[in-house]
């Protein structure tokens, strides 16, 4: 058929059949001369042939010898040699490498990164932009160019600067100030000096994140505030796996790309709120981190490369010691700041909360005057708080009933009194809402009044209550209590039993106190779990007051644990209990002799206010919670008179006592 054919048809008909571009099948159609058009059309079919033969002896040698990702490497290589062929190059791409090589030098990478690096880029280098994987390094490469290896920011070293800012910034907080001094004074000797790893622990309210913000500012460092609440995932710190879809690095090296510094001031806010579910334990996470021994060679997951983070300065902040994981507080230097006094709280919103709302609320400092009483009354009366968020909300409530009558006055042409008394904030806030409860329920027998350390910081003052019934000899506990401080209840009314004659409340020493009698002891509020043994000797004196039918002292209060031999033991949380109890109007504490030296932490206008009994037997309680004394041998200690001749007891206490135990809210 094919000696049959005309010649030109022949060159159109193998033309048809090979591969040919629109162009060269239409300069075949185009050319007249037959000679010609065969002698073209050979040229193309031997190109074609000499490609098959190519491709063919290519692919007879790939198969044996290549696996599945070096064919595809093979092809794309073949796909960019055709396509430079074409005219059709991917310059775009070869720049980003280009430029991501360029980053990554500039990075400034140490050896183990820089070798990571190479490593990856090479291989960038070999894949093509559609293949899923080549986001992924490229993804990771940009986080290693983007990392601060090398970079970080001058400290400010001049210590008089430093102080100045802390100072305009927070009233108060002398510890926290002293400490970051300190700091700033051995790194003024020492260049390569570690940071330190810093918890804030405290109440709400007390000012612990925007201390870290006047940190950074006082150190002239980057500042990053990471919040943990809440935070179940390991990952959220470590960060994810380059394996998973979506995989990122954890919130710390987030953080240190987005300050551009390998030494900023990094708060871990609410580090006490951590949680843990089947995903893993991120506080387990955080041991490494806040190791000034070991996050020199933080790993993330991510990155699966050492980071230094020894010169990031860690400030965590949380409000309750007692969630915060052994291993944890044990790597963290922590320092307490306690509730504010009411002279603290007059000084904070003279000088920053007053402002801050008036400028909030539109007004000129010259628009509005409120008086210090009126300021106090409001911390007093309208406020029962260890920090000072409620006292602030309470001023800008002040505030908005003012702006509103300025602008009547403005609207009106009328003059504006800006001018808040007492009697003007009564009726913007309403009747206080808080009274002296202390004296109205000192004068009922059977009520003492303890004092409880909560983590929020609020109250600190607890009644307990007792009445007697008739009864065959049972004790009542009820206001949802745990089982320490039931303990403490019933060795409590074992002491008082065993001592009924010595205290003149049975005729002899054989006749039960509680014959025919029910004990029922209640802890107001019955809905906040209550637990710990420092109520030991409020419950001893509660039960004495109704015994004896007197009541006890006026504005006193008492902390202390209590053993069946009479002997007062120290507890925890003082400084926080006698701040709780300043706020509540307490005139007398009565708390353990051994707690002596827990009062140099309280400010001395505290001191000066409150009278002190050292006790270190419940006879000296009792002979300072009544007027004219209930034990004979009793002999009070007060801070800073003569201290009595010491009475051996009969039972030696312990040498030390663990704090007090910690149920949901309330310790005593």
């Amino acid at each position: 058929m094919l000696d049959s054919t005309p010649p030109g048809q022949l060159a159109d008909l193998f033309a048809s059949m090979i591969d040919l571009s629109m162009e060269e099948k239409l300069e075949i159609l185009e050319t007249t001369n037959v000679k010609t058009r065969i002698k073209r059309t050979a040229e193309l079919l031997t190109r074609q042939i000499q490609v098959l033969k190519i491709s063919q002896k290519l692919q007879s040698t790939v198969d044996s010898k290549l696996g599945k990702k070096q064919r595809e490497f093979f092809l794309r290589q073949q796909l960019d040699a055709i396509k430079k062929e074409l005219g059709e190059s991917d310059d775009g791409e070869e720049d980003d490498v280009a430029d991501l090589n360029n980053r990554i030098a500039e990075a400034k990478l140490p050896d183990e990164a820089s070798k990571a690096a190479g490593r990856e880029l090479r291989r960038l280098k070999r894949m093509h932009p559609s293949m899923a994987e080549y986001q992924v390094v490229r993804t990771y490469l940009e986080w290693l160019s983007e990392l601060p290896w090398g970079k970080h920011s001058e400290d400010i070293m001049d210590i008089a600067k430093a102080r100045q800012q802390l100072d305009d910034d927070h009233f108060g907080l002398e510890k926290v100030k002293t400490r970051i001094l300190e700091y700033l004074a051995v790194r003024k000797l020492k260049q390569d000096l570690k940071g330190p790893i810093l918890c804030l622990l405290g109440p709400p309210g007390v000012g612990k994140t925007s201390l870290g913000k006047s940190l950074a500012t006082a150190l002239g460092r980057t500042f990053h505030r990471i919040s943990l609440g809440g935070v179940r995932d390991e990952a959220e710190i470590r960060g994810h796996r380059r394996t998973y879809i979506g995989a990122l690095p954890g919130r710390i090296v987030q953080g240190l790309r987005r300050c551009g510094v390998n030494n900023p001031v990094i708060l871990l806010d609410e580090i006490d709120k951590l949680g843990r579910d089947n995903r893993g334990d991120p506080s387990s996470a955080l041991l490494e981190v806040l190791d000034p021994e070991q996050n020199s060679t933080f790993t993330d997951h991510y990155l699966n490369l050492p980071f230094d983070l020894s010169n990031v300065l860690f400030v965590a902040t949380a409000n309750d010691a007692d969630t915060i994981p052994g291993p944890l507080y044990d790597r963290m230097e922590v320092i307490r700041i306690p509730g504010y006094t009411f002279d603290e709280k007059l000084h904070i919103a003279e000088r920053h909360l007053l402002p801050k709302q008036i400028k909030a609320h539109g007004l000129e400092p010259e628009d509005i005057q409120i008086d210090r009483e009126v300021l106090l009354k409001i911390a007093i009366g309208y406020t029962r708080e260890a920090g000072v968020r409620s006292l602030e909300r309470e001023i800008g409530a002040v505030c908005r009933a003012m702006a509103v009558e300025f602008a009547d006055a403005k609207e009106k042409g009328t003059a504006f009194d800006g001018h808040v008394t007492v009697e003007k904030l009564e009726k913007i806030l309403g009747p206080e809402r808080f009274d002296d409860e202390v004296a109205e329920r000192a004068s009922v027998p059977g009520i003492a009044s303890g004092l409880a350390w909560t983590a929020s910081g609020a109250g600190g003052l607890l009644f307990i209550e007792a009445t007697q019934m008739p009864g065959r000899g049972v004790l009542h506990l009820t206001g949802k209590l745990g089982d320490v401080i039931k303990e403490s209840a019933q060795i409590g009314l074992t002491w008082v039993r065993a001592n009924s004659h010595r205290l003149g409340l049975s005729p002899s020493s054989t006749a039960n106190v509680l014959e025919n009698l029910d004990v029922h002891i209640h802890l107001p509020a019955g809905a906040t779990p209550k637990d710990g043994p420092s109520a030991g000797i409020t419950i001893v004196t509660a039960l004495v007051s109704l015994f004896t039918r007197k009541p006890v002292r006026p504005h006193t209060a008492m902390t202390g644990e209590i053993t069946l031999r009479g002997n007062v033991l120290p507890v925890g949380g003082v400084k926080e209990k006698v701040l709780a109890a300043h706020r509540t109007g307490i005139k007398r504490i009565i708390m353990p002799f051994r707690n002596a030296n827990d009062l140099a932490d309280v400010p001395a206008y505290v001191k000066d206010e409150i009278e002190f009994v050292m006790a270190k037997t419940i006879d000296d309680v009792l002979a300072a919670a009544f007027e004219d004394g209930v034990a004979a041998d009793a002999v009070p200690v007060v801070e800073g008179k003569d201290s009595p001749p010491e009475q051996k007891p009969e039972h030696t206490p312990e040498t030390s006592t663990p704090p007090p135990q910690w149920c949901m809210k309330a310790r005593l």
